[in-house]
């Protein structure tokens, strides 16, 4: 259950990180910043 709320919050978070985004480098960034956090939910 845990797992789940995680994915979907993180699947969320994801969204709103792309369509706030502009730029190429913005989009970068979110992606290293999600993977970053994917990181930290899995340790």
């Amino acid at each position: 259950m845990t797992r789940a709320l995680a994915s979907a919050l993180l699947a969320g978070a994801l969204l709103l990180a792309l369509t706030a985004c502009n730029t190429i480098q913005g989009v970068g960034r979110d992606i290293t910043r999600v993977g970053e956090f994917l990181d930290d939910v899995t340790q």
